[in-house]
């Protein structure tokens, strides 16, 4: 029995590997590296761009230069990262032009907290002028913008809609310190706050928050059965906020619950923000266009993978449920390298060797097929995807990387097939730059023996 599913297992390898060679786009650093994928994407409203890390140069270039031709060719409207809400908003009001920040340095010091260098880094900042040197040649209406889907800002996003509505209704400011200041006795302490309220060792502030978004959305509503006086994306931006404290609030005190429900509570949340965005940027005009930049993890979809085994969805699965062929999934993937990553959740960032990709991952399968760089494109090859079809691993470094428990850590297994609309394997990778590096980013080499040697 074991032998034949070792030569069941040999034939499958066999033909994934000549499907492989036989679909791969090679990628020879032209212009037209990308254009299968940018003509792919090019019939969508939604681009879900990815990531295998999130500290490795080229995803974050390949990214950057395939959202460029989409601007450019093919008129995208919107940036989605995943990044906190008030953080990029300020990188979103220097693209148009609308803030005081001489330079994109300026506009990216917002993001402070860990891992400040997902955004704060050299490809962003690069990305972010061009971004608004574009934007300075469109009209007002087509100027493209650049926000932030993720839900971590619970105190930030509390400051700024107090600051909003100390601007624009007094009264209701005062009722929004009141509500929260639930949260007062935990300082800026997260953790400490979704643990107490999770074992009942305080009340939470559940009530508190949606009356607060309840009141923003009301007021929202209101405004747009106005004449359309008054600034529509300062309020825009701060029912998003209080919808943010919200979904955080949740998502604190369910994290201490498993991770599942945390897991989902906060992909929820990103597509709730995406929902609101495409609404609020199509009121007035044609359909938006949006390119959304987060981990492989977020954008392919759930559904084809362990995670989806498991009772987890994410991004990727819910946008393609709900928006079908008008959604398109790219992921990458990498064989060896470096990265940027840390050791701990909260610990500095540190130049990492890559191990090679493990036997029996799709990383040593595209590795095998030969080519430094390629692209390939599965929607609608049946022939590709039946080859790909069998579950294979695949690699996630997020901003921690493990070497030493790598299987366990970084892999599970997925049908890439239907995870993912086109795949990039970029077979030799590196460590992406922080603006501010910083004693720690400095490189860690893998053992000669790996894997042996463990």
């Amino acid at each position: 029995m074991a032998v034949r599913q070792e030569a069941r297992d040999e034939r499958e390898a066999r033909v994934a590997l000549e499907a492989v060679k036989r679909h791969a786009h090679a990628m020879t650093g032209t212009l037209d590296d990308y254009a299968p994928i940018v003509d792919l994407a090019g019939t969508a409203r939604f681009a879900l761009i990815g990531e295998a890390s999130h500290g490795t140069h080229e995803f974050y270039h390949a990214r950057a230069e395939i959202t460029k031709r989409l601007i450019v060719e093919h008129g995208y409207t919107a940036i989605a990262v995943e990044a906190d809400w008030p953080d990029a908003y300020r990188v979103n009001r220097y693209v148009r032009g609308a803030s005081d920040d001489a330079d994109a340095n300026a506009a990216l010091s917002g993001f402070k907290r860990f891992p400040a260098w997902m955004w704060r880094n050299t490809v962003v900042l690069d990305f972010v002028e061009w971004l608004r040197q574009y934007n300075q040649s469109q009209p007002a209406p087509r100027r493209v913008g650049f926000y932030g889907v993720d839900l971590y800002s619970l105190f930030s996003s509390m400051q700024a809609v107090l600051d909003y509505l100390d601007k624009t209704d007094p009264e209701a400011a005062q009722r929004a310190r009141y509500r929260y200041s639930c949260f007062d006795h935990f300082g800026e302490d997260t953790q400490a706050y979704g643990y107490a309220a999770a074992f009942g060792m305080s009340s939470t502030c559940e009530e508190a928050v949606v009356k607060q978004l309840v009141e923003l959305t009301r007021r929202a509503g209101q405004a747009a059965k106005t004449d359309g006086r008054g600034e529509p994306d300062e309020l825009f931006y701060a029912e998003q906020n209080a919808r943010l404290v919200k979904n955080a609030e949740e998502y604190y005190r369910t994290m201490f619950k498993g991770r599942v429900s945390s897991w989902n509570l906060r992909d929820r949340h990103m597509v709730e923000t995406l929902d609101a965005l495409d609404r609020h940027l199509g009121q007035h005009g044609a359909a938006p266009r949006i390119a959304v930049w987060a981990h492989n993890s977020h954008l392919g979809d759930a559904s084809a993978t362990e995670m989806g085994d498991g009772g987890e969805w994410n991004v990727g699965e819910l946008v393609r449920a709900a928006q079908q062929r008008a959604a398109v999934l790219i992921g990458f993937s990498t064989y060896r390298g470096t990265v940027t990553a840390a050791s701990d959740w909260g610990g500095h960032a540190e130049r990492k060797q890559v191990r090679p990709g493990l036997p029996d991952s799709y990383e040593e399968l595209f590795h095998r097929a030969g080519h430094e760089q390629f692209l390939m494109v599965l929607r609608d090859n049946a022939q590709l995807s039946a080859a790909l079809e069998p579950p294979r691993l695949q690699r996630a470094i997020g901003v921690i990387y493990l070497p030493e428990s790598e299987r366990v850590s970084h892999y599970f297994h997925v049908r890439l097939p239907r995870q993912f609309d086109a795949m990039i394997h970029l077979d030799h990778t590196r460590a992406l730059r922080p603006l501010e590096p910083g004693s720690g980013w400095v490189e860690h080499e893998a053992p000669e023996t790996f894997p042996t040697g463990i």
